[in-house]
């Protein structure tokens, strides 16, 4: 627990009214950028013209790109291509996780202008990633991802034969992030609660991570925390908005530190199949998921390691979760699968079979799911489990 290494963190500025600040901080890379935006998070907005105005006062051109849904490797390329020649100083990223993830990519390629296809894990050569990345700025828009914390840009080719794939590398991590909950106001309901889901599935499976430690297991701990005072509440946009807000964008960028040090689970193991063979949102994924990986991983362990460390960890998710304090172990086990189950449930999360999933077609995604983030999950899942795990959401 007290023997860990923690990889390289972009420079944080969180609080609301902090996006203010964005224009110095560019300023100080130089007078030529690329904006790499979601398709309305900012440009509709006021903050989008103050920004431009800012830009223009100090005398920054800017080039300005929008990214509306997941971004592919075929994109990224013909990004790369069609701005190489601009003598970018900087790449930011404003929006959401597929904004924030194509700028990453496009900030680590512009120098070197190989297709990012060369440094996919398990979707080509694979070759070593030696830079060098122009600075990238990190701006999210929402709370779930925790893209503006994380080393790595996740690219996707959906259909029959696609694939989810990471470009990764301590090079691509953002300069700086600027967290200002404010931005999340334009968020509406259905992206708030896949983003939110993300980003508490996140932080679970980074706490009970097989490569979890002392420093990230506060982190998650207190980002647990702040999502289940702050997800349900900001969806049902209840009062003290602003206060559920810096929750959320909390809980988020806190999910994606700990996720980049230590690894995920068994939900984002199948997020990649799930997400490339089917046209499933990755926060709906896991939102729909989060409750049946957890009563699986929980019996498996009881079933075959009854002296797993971590099922004390599911018990104290359960009271921090619940906020309660349990005597029996199972109470605690039930109680927090109920919990989870319940918001999925008040967050309107999709069955998988609405997004086309069949029964008959589970273990071509059985097949596909055991990448790196499976690979840190608590204990091993036989496919039995995992079809179950499924089979609960289909």
């Amino acid at each position: 627990m007290f023997n860990f290494s923690i990889a390289r963190l972009p420079r944080i500025e969180f609080g609301a009214g902090v996006i203010k600040k964005l224009p110095d901080i560019i300023a100080s890379y130089g007078s030529r950028i690329l904006l790499v935006t979601g398709a309305s998070s900012l440009t509709n907005t006021n903050h989008w013209e103050t920004l431009i105005n800012q830009l223009q006062q100090r005398t920054i051109s800017w080039q300005h790109c929008v990214v509306a849904k997941e971004p592919s490797p075929m994109l990224i390329d013909d990004l790369v291509k069609k701005y190489a020649n601009q003598s970018l100083d900087a790449v930011v990223g404003i929006g959401g996780g597929s904004a924030l993830d194509a700028a990453k990519a496009v900030a680590g390629l512009i120098k070197i202008q190989r297709s990012v296809m060369d440094y996919l894990e398990g979707a080509g050569p694979e070759l070593p990633y030696q830079g060098p990345a122009i600075p990238f700025i990190a701006v999210p828009t929402t709370a779930g991802t925790g893209s503006e914390a994380t080393k790595n840009a996740v690219l996707s080719v959906q259909g029959e034969n696609g694939f989810k794939k990471s470009f990764r590398h301590d090079k691509l991590v953002a300069e700086y992030a600027i967290v200002d909950p404010d931005l999340l106001a334009s968020c509406p309901p259905n992206v708030i609660a896949a983003n939110g889901m993300d980003a508490l599935t996140q932080l679970l499976e980074s706490y009970v991570s097989t490569k979890s430690n002392a420093f990230t297991d506060a982190l998650a701990i207190s980002g647990l925390q702040a999502a289940r005072d702050g997800l349900i509440p900001l969806y049902r946009q209840e009062r003290e908005l602003q206060e559920h807000r810096e929750k959320m964008a909390y809980a988020a960028l806190l999910s994606g530190i700990t996720l980049a040090q230590v690894g995920l689970g068994a939900v984002h193991g199948l997020a990649s199949p799930l997400g490339a063979f089917y046209p499933i949102p990755h926060g709906v994924v896991c939102g729909t998921l989060v409750a049946s990986a957890t009563r699986i991983n929980i019996q498996s362990m009881q079933a075959r390691e009854p002296g797993n460390k971590t099922l004390a960890k599911y018990l104290h998710v359960a009271e921090i979760l619940c906020q309660k304090r349990f005597i029996d172990p199972q109470a605690a086990y039930n109680a927090l699968i109920d919990l989870l189950v319940q918001w999925t449930d008040e967050l309107a999360l999709a069955r998988l079979s609405h997004y086309g999933l069949q029964e008959n077609e589970l273990d071509k995604v059985i097949a596909n799911c055991r990448g790196s983030s499976m690979k840190t999950n608590p204990i091993v899942l036989k496919d039995e489990e995992i079809r179950e795990i499924l089979l609960e959401r289909l």
